[in-house]
């Protein structure tokens, strides 16, 4: 289907990548994070839960139980709420070079996104469904409800 739109201004130069409509560079520090990053930076704030919570029920992590699920969600939930909105990430962000940093009105700033931000995003992210229900920006609705974006962190001494 041919377009009689000028070069530059039709759709596909609205999404050129992710996070182009967010003001953000298309690659390295301050581009939107990639799925395996955020995945493995979830893992490991599970499996860090997963020890606090261990070690709070006396149990092994592969015990399992109620109260071990519950302790383990409980504990994923305030680490993930606490940290995300006081210091801009989980200990698997920063272990997997990633922030999270608040958008608002489309604009993106290097502040940390607020405990009101991060309680949303644990919220939600403990439901599940919204994490993977995504934009174009990658963006989950964890994101868009908290106004926020996780983004590739600046590498220390690089």
């Amino acid at each position: 289907m041919a377009s009689s739109a000028q070069p530059g201004t039709g759709p596909s130069e609205e999404f050129r990548f992710p996070g182009n409509r967010l003001g953000l560079p298309q690659d390295g520090p301050g581009s939107v994070a990639t799925w395996g990053r955020r995945v493995l930076a979830l893992f490991v704030d599970w499996l860090i839960a997963a020890l606090i919570a261990s070690a709070v029920t006396s149990k092994p992590i592969w015990a399992g139980g109620n109260d071990f699920s519950t302790a383990q969600l409980v504990t994923f939930f305030a680490m993930t709420a606490i940290l995300t909105g006081l210091v801009g990430g989980t200990i698997g962000h920063r272990l997997c070079g990633l922030r999270v940093i608040p958008v608002r009105g489309g604009t993106t700033y290097t502040s940390q996104p607020g405990l009101l931000a991060g309680v949303i995003r644990a919220v939600l992210i403990c439901l599940v469904i919204p994490a993977v229900v995504f934009d174009r920006d990658r963006r989950g609705l964890h994101d868009l409800a908290a106004k926020t974006v996780v983004v590739q962190r600046q590498v220390s001494g690089a």
